[in-house]
């Protein structure tokens, strides 16, 4: 059993899928997940998030996330326009980003790793389903890795 870490690990969520993005949290709160959790609901919210701009100014509301769920259809900046900034900002690119969606497309899979994230999923239909890869995601992610602070 792993020591947890005396300043948890922020997960901030990118989907715009209001239930999508419920049942993400009741999946990690079902595995007992204590990290806090930040939601942004568009690939523009995240990088002001990320950039502590427009209404994410304050950095204790707001802290610096160990890892982001990246949705890839997002409205106004979708997920791999987000994750090439990502990515290409010496700041921001050693933030592990998972890829969670819909998407099954080969060309979404590939695309996705040219540009850098750490891991592809897609979201599960059923719950339960949800519930697993949510346990499994969160073991791996936050007891097994070490991320950076």
């Amino acid at each position: 059993m792993s020591t947890p870490k005396t300043n948890p690990i922020c997960l901030l969520i990118a989907d715009d899928d209001t239930e999508d993005r419920m049942l993400t949290i009741e999946a990690l709160e079902e595995n007992r997940l204590h990290n806090p959790i930040q939601w942004v609901e568009n690939g523009e919210y995240l990088m002001d998030y990320l950039h502590n701009r427009n209404g994410f100014e304050d950095k204790s509301q707001y802290p610096r996330p160990g890892l982001i769920l990246l949705d890839l259809n997002m409205p106004r900046k979708d997920g791999r326009e987000a994750l090439r900034e990502i990515k290409a900002d010496p700041r921001l690119q050693s933030i592990p980003v998972v890829v969670l969606t819909t998407s099954k497309a080969e060309e979404d899979i590939i695309r996705s790793y040219a540009l850098g994230v750490n891991s592809f999923i897609t979201k599960p239909v059923r719950f339960e389903a949800l519930v697993d890869v949510m346990r499994t995601l969160s073991k791996y992610w936050f007891e097994i890795v070490e991320l950076p602070e």
